[in-house]
C-alpha cells in the first residue's frame, strides 16, 4: 500500500477510535453597547470593523454581550447565514442588553431556547441579590445537521458590582444546566463574567467545567487579558471573558484571544475569545 494512503488510513482510524469527530468553532464577544458618550469609539465608528472581524473568523456559534436591539439587528442583517436567539434583559422582549446567541442556520437545527434572569426570580425580568442591574443568561439547544450531534450553548453577562450576585449566578447556571441536560450532551458556557480566574465564582465554574484556555491542546494564542477599555497603548491584563465546556464529550483544540485593530482602534472594549473544539458522538 502506498505510504501516504496508509498514513491517511491510520489517521482516520485513530480519529474514529477517540470518538471525537465533529469540529466546531465558538466565540464570545462583549461588543460594548451603543452610546454616543464613547465619542470616537462610538458604535457608528466601529460597527463595520467589528462586523467584518466576526465575518472573517466565521465562528459556527457566537454569543454577544451588551448588544442593544439596534446592534443585534445590525449583526443579523450584515452577517448573512446566521440566525440568533435572545431577548432584552429589561423587559424580556426588546429593551435593554441582549446576550444573544448567533448560529449558522445551514449547519445547525435549533431545538429549543430561552432566557432566564440571574436572580431568585429567574423566570421574569428581575435584579438579583446585590447586583446593580438586571442580568441574564440566554441558552440554545442545537443539533448538528450533518452528524446529528446535540449540544447546548449558554451565554451570559455577570454583574460588575454584586459579589453575592456573581457567586449565586454561577450556582444558578449550573443548576439550570443540570436541569435541562438530562442526557449529558456537550455544554458550552460563554460570557463576560466580570471576574478574574482566581475569584470564587470562576473557581467554582472551573471545578465543574473545563476552562477552555486551560485545556487547549495547542498553546493559547494572544494575550492573557480580555478587557481593553479601548486603551490601545496600555497592556491588557484583566481576563474576564471565558468559554467553559463540559468535562466529557468536548476536546478543546485551539484557544485564542483576538486582538485585531484598525488605525490603532479596537472594535470593542473587550477582545473576543475564540475556540476550536471537537465533539463526541
Amino acid at each position: 500500500m502506498n505510504k501516504k494512503i496508509l498514513l491517511v488510513t491510520l489517521l482516520i482510524i485513530m480519529a474514529g477510535s477517540t470518538g471525537f469527530c465533529q469540529g466546531l468553532s465558538l466565540m464570545t464577544y462583549n461588543i460594548r453597547y451603543a452610546t454616543d458618550s464613547d465619542g470616537e469609539n462610538s458604535w457608528e465608528n466601529r460597527k463595520e470593523f467589528l462586523t467584518d472581524q466576526i465575518r472573517f473568523y466565521s465562528p459556527d456559534i457566537f454569543g454577544i454581550q451588551e448588544g442593544l436591539k439596534l446592534q443585534v439587528d445590525h449583526l443579523q442583517a450584515e452577517l448573512t447565514g446566521y440566525d440568533f436567539v435572545g431577548v432584552g434583559r429589561d423587559d424580556g422582549k426588546e429593551k435593554g442588553e441582549y446576550c444573544a446567541v448567533y448560529y449558522k442556520k445551514d449547519k445547525f437545527q435549533l431545538l429549543g431556547h430561552d432566557t432566564f434572569w440571574l436572580s431568585d426570580k429567574p423566570q421574569k425580568p428581575s435584579k438579583g441579590w446585590d447586583a446593580a442591574y438586571e442580568r441574564i443568561c440566554t441558552y440554545a439547544f442545537f443539533m448538528d445537521k450533518d452528524t446529528g450531534i446535540n449540544f447546548w450553548v449558554f451565554n451570559t453577562h455577570f454583574d460588575h458590582v454584586g459579589v453575592e450576585a456573581r457567586n449565586r449566578s454561577v450556582e444558578l447556571i449550573k443548576n439550570k444546566v443540570d436541569e435541562l441536560n438530562k442526557d449529558n450532551f456537550p455544554v458550552f458556557i460563554l460570557g463576560d463574567f466580570n471576574l478574574n480566574e482566581q475569584s470564587d465564582a470562576i473557581l467554582y465554574m472551573s471545578e465543574h467545567y473545563k476552562d477552555s484556555r486551560q485545556f487547549t491542546e495547542e498553546r493559547a494564542f494572544g494575550p492573557f487579558g480580555t478587557f481593553t477599555g479601548f486603551e490601545f497603548h496600555n497592556a491588557v491584563q484583566d481576563r474576564i471573558d471565558y468559554i467553559f465546556c463540559s468535562k466529557e464529550g468536548v476536546r478543546v483544540r485551539k484557544y485564542a484571544v483576538l486582538t485585531d485593530s484598525k488605525h490603532q482602534k479596537y472594535p470593542s472594549d473587550h477582545f473576543p475569545v475564540y475556540v476550536r473544539v471537537f465533539l463526541s458522538r
